[in-house]
């Protein structure tokens, strides 16, 4: 308990320096924070050159691929310096630092359509923007699943900091239960983090060229409540700037009105999570070990010594 307090106010007390910059000094100062990282986190600095070396070993030298990824952690530093600061900002002053683009899409204009949404989101630039796009001009109540983290105080800094978006959160272990009575009972827009190894459980579906565990949430909760899925991504524009692109609505059933298979669907997601990557590489979070040996591939990259550049 102890180690949990230390824990909450030492990071209640980042937090408050940090709020207290401007935006545009908050992401200078998550960049660099990025490239120490990236010389002393030697275990994420290995998996995202596994990542790189795995996904464009073919296409891109060794110094590229370092140079890819030192970009990356630079990226990782300014978003989540920048999702810090960001929770403390006013919708219309959200508004002036993102875009959002297929807005349109997301509109109930067909009367036949329940109230709901279903996204399906990845780790691209600051991925915490999700629960604040838009939010004052969609007639939606946003909400998203996690997961708790071990560590009790920084788990309940993150939930502080998440509840001033207004945003509803559920924890996916253990709050199911509420999670399905919202959907039944509110206009919510669902957000899944599809992006990440999904363990035993996941779906075989390719992606960026090997065989990925895929969650099949976000496409088993769009047949089961039979509304739209989306596929959002959140790209970088600048310093401290953001566009959220959103997809037309990704078929969950067939044209003879049948339910596509879930592997379809969320193939589907992951071919437009492709795309969001291959535009810009330095964007996707390369430190998770996406790929992993079991189930359902084997991983075999060819190991070269972590030199740093």
């Amino acid at each position: 308990m102890a180690a949990d307090a230390l824990v909450y106010w030492t990071g209640r007390l980042l937090v408050g320096g940090i709020q207290a910059l401007p935006l545009w000094a908050v992401a200078r100062l998550g960049r660099a924070l990025g490239g120490l990282a990236w010389r002393l986190d030697a275990r994420h600095r290995r998996n995202t050159l596994r990542n790189l070396r795995l996904v464009f070993g073919r296409e891109q030298t060794e110094p590229q691929l370092r140079r890819l990824g030192l970009e990356h952690f630079r990226r990782v530093g300014e978003n989540f310096a920048c999702a810090i600061k960001t929770a403390a900002m006013s919708d219309e002053a959200i508004e002036a630092v993102l875009e959002v683009e297929g807005i349109e899409r997301l509109r109930p204009g067909d009367p036949d359509l329940p109230p709901q949404r279903v996204m399906a989101i990845g780790h691209f630039g600051n991925f915490e923007l999700y629960a604040r796009a838009a939010r004052r001009r969609l007639p939606f109540q946003y909400a998203a699943t996690y997961r708790a983290l071990k560590s009790r105080g920084f788990d309940r800094l993150l939930q502080e900091l998440r509840s001033r978006s207004d945003c509803l959160f559920f924890e996916r272990n253990t709050e199911g239960g509420a999670l399905r009575r919202a959907m039944k009972e509110l206009p919510l827009m669902i957000g899944f983090l599809s992006d990440q190894h999904a363990g035993a459980r996941g779906l075989p579906v390719p992606f960026l060229g090997e065989v990925a565990s895929t969650t099949p949430a976000p496409a088993v909760f769009a047949q089961r409540y039979r509304c739209p899925l989306h596929v959002a991504v959140c790209y970088r524009t600048g310093l401290a700037r953001w566009r959220i692109e959103i997809s037309p609505a990704i078929p969950t059933e067939t044209p003879a009105g049948e339910p596509r298979p879930a592997l379809d669907i969320m193939a589907e997601v992951n071919r437009l999570f492709e795309e969001a990557v291959r535009r810009d590489p330095a964007n996707w979070f390369w430190a998770h070990r996406r790929w992993r040996p079991g189930a359902h591939r084997p991983l075999a990259v060819p190991e070269v010594p972590s030199r740093l550049p």
